[in-house]
């Protein structure tokens, strides 16, 4: 039966290695499920796998996109579930990895229909916004939507005023609409989820970033700061080094912040992913572990 081993977890926790492994276990590709990863020209701060990688396994959606275009996670789904549908024609097990929620998401729940939001609601948002402050939205979502509050990015002003012109236009919550039911696909599912202990998970995030500021980092994002206000740079370690090219901080808070930002990503993310029932969770040194869930899952269902 056609099975897509979906590989998730927090930044910095594993996935590239421990994916490229499945690939080569399985003779397969890998589909990435990275909303960053998608635009070209930003390989170290978002830490896409490097040539060398992507010369060991085909990778899509790697670089694909320049940072101008437009893309959202409902294109995702339409895109991804055509080049898995051609994958499938050749493999009978396919890895999706990656950490962006709505990404994963799209694949295996479907996207949510989500109303076309009217124009004098979106001006009434913006208005807010300049006036009162990310915060004070904030706390406003807190009251309407408190679901969504605890699991959002809050130092996202998109999806928190996103959220917010859901709830003033259809006076339900934006947690409501992301709740329908499950699509159907055409192919089974097996979910692993990758974890570590969170002073070691912490440690590997602040290795990171200290490596990826020593392989370039402040050139790439200066490489790219006339850039700076796309929706595709919104993102941790591009929006710190941009204060820095401000002049607004130094070098060195900039990279703390980055610390600290992608530490509070991974946690918002394995809020997320707690969510589902369905993902076994392995430390991403239980190589052993994984691989025999993965074939038992793969035995039960050629049985059945």
């Amino acid at each position: 039966m056609q099975t897509l081993i979906v590989l998730i977890g927090p930044t910095g926790v594993g996935k590239t290695d421990l994916s490229l492994e499945l690939a080569e276990r399985f003779h397969t590709d890998i589909v990435s499920a990275d909303s960053r990863q998608i635009y070209a020209n930003l390989p170290i701060g978002t830490a896409a796998p490097t040539p060398e990688q992507l010369e060991r396994v085909k990778h899509y959606f790697i670089g694909t996109l320049q940072l101008t275009d437009y893309y959202s996670a409902a294109q995702y789904e339409e895109d991804a579930l055509k080049v898995l549908d051609v994958l499938f024609q050749k493999h009978e097990t396919v890895i999706l990895t990656g950490g962006s929620m709505m990404y994963v998401d799209a694949i295996c729940k479907g996207i949510d229909l989500i109303p076309t939001i009217e124009q004098e609601t979106r001006e009434m948002m913006q208005q807010k916004y300049h006036e009162q402050g990310l915060e004070s939205l904030c706390q406003e979502l807190k009251l309407l939507d408190p679901e969504y509050y605890q699991i959002v990015d809050r130092k996202n002003p998109k999806r928190i005023i996103h959220a917010l012109e859901i709830c003033y236009q259809t006076g339900q919550t934006y947690t409501s609409f992301r709740t329908h039911p499950k699509k159907e696909r055409p192919f089974r599912m097996i979910k692993i989820g990758l974890t570590r202990p969170r002073e070691e998970l912490y440690n590997r995030i602040n290795l990171r970033v200290d490596s990826m500021i020593e392989n370039g980092l402040v050139e790439e994002a200066l490489s790219v700061y006339p850039q700076r206000e796309l929706n595709s740079l919104n993102t941790v370690a591009y929006k710190e080094l941009f204060h820095y090219l401000d002049g607004v901080w130094t070098l060195e808070y900039a990279v703390e912040k980055i610390k600290v930002n992608t530490r509070t990503y991974a946690r918002k993310q394995l809020t997320w992913f707690k969510h589902d029932s369905e993902i076994r969770w392995f430390h991403p040194d239980e190589k052993e572990a994984i691989f025999k869930y993965i074939d038992d899952a793969l035995h039960e269902t050629e049985a059945s």
